[in-house]
């Protein structure tokens, strides 16, 4: 079997990605008959005047071709008599910076062009950043369009230079430099007499013959499981790709994270039994004894993989919405996928100097290091060991698109020198003693649509049938406990991370807790939802915005219109509303009692 090598070609828009991989494959004779007759075809009406436009093997999409430029990830794949090769042909322009950084993250060797007109600019130095946090040791410089500098060696040494300096601290392997003309073909398959001053390789040669194998952890079995199988009562087996090392039948295991230890009892490749399993094989692994083993659980050798809940991360943030402390992602990591939370944005990575920059938020495309505290144990090991434990992905809870991806920097100590420490007064007791069941209203609305004159009432209305309660509002808690937050987004996210905190250890005393935030971002309820647990109950004062204006209880609205307040809900900032809350009431048309009626009426059977 041939060996195989997965790159992928980087760079800034029009450097000449498509043309080079394109006109690499058509020289080497590795496209078909009618593929190569519908790119002479195709080129007629392209934009070189007739000329033979080599980038329409891989841009593909109509856009792409309509605007010359690469917008999605081409995969193509060829093979010579040396090699087998996958090449991810990745946009340059930094709208699709998240396009690269997936093409980036399959490939063991990166391709980047820099324009020789124009030499190591900007988004140059961005994607070998990316490159290099997405674990590319090696690298090709490929000085693209040496013709239009008349083949000048000077200029293709000041380009080397330039890149040996950014790239200088990435931890590459290797790096060659090749000049080379895309559209003219030197130096692509073979060395050109144009650059007789060149004595390296040409590309493809390069290509053919460069070792990429990886270090790391090579040695250990580390298996994450994907699937528990359990056909019958009589078999129970754990199911994955083995991500590294090999194990036989009758080897001791680890599970991860209970830390029980077994003996394979079987293996299966597929529905084929087998003595040995290794390193990208799909096994499923039969152990001689009961663990406790479930997806996201890892079945290891390696006595090296941490556990933890809190870590710092290196991320490429790529979601359109900045990225702000105290937001709650989906953070997966293996085959576990858990919620964590922002904690602390350390600083991010200016892209040209490499150099650390405070910072309170990020921003789509931006390099960022932060603190993320997960919601129970997840099972890591560092990127250089384990790419398929170090690397991690954030996705937004409300869309599942991905936000963030990147690497595991290491565990924060504090997440195992903090330890909960179990009380021998419970929840229960508390809750009993006061005899009833703890809950939180969490009422949730625009500022004028009532939400604190209802939760006020509701409240005395609990009171007055010897519930025990607290409430928390808004303004009240901004006297306090939340006295240092203002009203930047960020601000307000924390403002309702800290609130659920203290609701879910109101319903630990066993009180009936109320809150009345307008908390305008669903993902942050989400997060209470979540923090809370199965206590938190949604109630939506769904008061129009008109009415919510024409009442303007403080004046805020009209403060706001004459921009006196900026970011004010509903006007200058944006509130997300409820989807499926438990309760919604409209108080546009009701007296206060009718008000506290309906909601009562409605409660009742979350305390019954």
């Amino acid at each position: 079997m041939k060996d195989l090598l997965k790159f992928i070609t980087c760079g800034s828009v029009d450097d000449g990605k498509s043309t080079l991989i394109g006109h690499m494959l058509y020289d080497a004779k590795l496209i078909f008959a009618d593929q190569e007759k519908a790119l002479e075809l195709d080129s007629r009406v392209g934009s070189r005047e007739g000329e033979i436009d080599y980038s329409l093997l891989l841009d593909g999409l109509m856009a792409e071709r309509e605007q010359g430029i690469t917008i999605d990830v081409a995969y193509r794949y060829f093979n010579t008599k040396q090699r087998s090769f996958i090449v991810a042909d990745t946009p340059g322009h930094e709208e699709y910076t998240r396009n690269m950084a997936v093409g980036a993250s399959f490939a063991d060797l990166a391709v980047i062009l820099v324009d020789a007109t124009k030499g190591v600019i900007t988004q140059t130095k961005r994607h070998a950043r990316i490159c290099a946090l997405m674990g590319i040791r090696h690298v090709v410089l490929a000085v693209n369009k040496m013709d239009l500098v008349g083949y000048d060696r000077d200029r293709f040494e000041e380009i080397q230079k330039d890149f040996m300096q950014t790239s200088y601290g990435f931890g590459l392997e290797s790096v060659q430099v090749i000049p080379v003309s895309a559209t003219a073909g030197d130096n692509v398959t073979g060395k050109s007499e144009n650059t007789l001053w060149y004595d390296g390789p040409a590309l493809l040669p390069y290509l053919e013959t460069v070792e990429t194998a990886r270090g790391g952890n090579v040695e250990s079995f580390i298996l994450p499981v994907q699937r528990v199988s359990r056909p019958n009562h009589t078999f129970r087996g754990f199911q994955g790709q083995v991500e590294s090392g090999s194990i036989r039948v009758g080897d001791t295991v680890t599970a991860l994270p209970s830390r029980e230890e077994a003996r394979v009892k079987s293996l299966l490749i597929g529905d084929r039994e087998a003595e040995e399993v290794a390193r990208g094989q799909a096994a499923t692994i039969q152990l001689d004894r009961e663990v406790d083993v479930s997806r996201g659980c890892v079945l290891t050798t390696s006595d090296s993989i941490e556990v933890t809940d809190m870590l710092t991360a290196t991320l490429l943030w790529m979601d359109d919405g900045p990225l702000v402390e105290g937001r709650n992602y989906l953070v997966k990591v293996g085959t576990k996928t858990l919620p964590g939370t922002i904690m602390s944005i350390k600083h991010k990575i200016d892209i040209n100097s490499g150099d650390e920059v405070s910072a309170g938020r990020a921003y789509k495309n931006e390099l960022v290091v932060c603190d993320i505290s997960l919601s129970e144990d997840l099972i890591f090991d560092t990127f250089e060991n384990n790419e398929a434990l170090g690397g991690l992905i954030l996705m937004d809870r409300v869309s599942n698109a991905t936000s963030a991806a990147g690497i595991i920097n290491h565990s924060l100590r504090r997440a195992t020198n903090v330890i909960w420490e179990e009380t021998a007064v419970t929840k229960e007791h508390r809750a009993n003693m006061k005899a009833q069941k703890p809950l939180t209203l969490w009422f949730t609305g625009l500022s004028g649509s009532g939400k604190s004159t209802l939760a006020n009432a509701v409240e005395q209305r609990l009171a007055a049938m010897g519930r025990h309660t607290m409430l928390l509002d808004g303004d009240n808690v901004r006297h306090g406990l939340n006295r240092n937050l203002g009203f930047r987004e960020e601000d307000r996210v924390e403002n309702i991370r800290r609130i659920a905190e203290v609701a879910k250890l109101m319903n630990e005393a066993g009180l009936v807790t109320l809150t009345s935030f307008i908390s305008p971002y669903d993902s942050d309820r989400q997060n209470a939802r979540e923090t809370i647990g199965r206590e938190y109950v949604e109630i939506y004062v769904s008061t129009p915005l008109e009415e919510c204006e024409r009442r303007d209880v403080k004046g805020l609205y009209k403060k706001a219109r004459s921009g006196e307040i900026p970011n004010f809900t509903g006007i200058s900032s944006p509130y997300e509303a409820p989807e499926n809350p438990e309760i919604e009431i409209d108080t546009t048309d009701m007296t206060l009692d009718e008000a506290v009626d309906k909601v009562m009426k409605q409660i009742m059977i979350y305390m019954d």
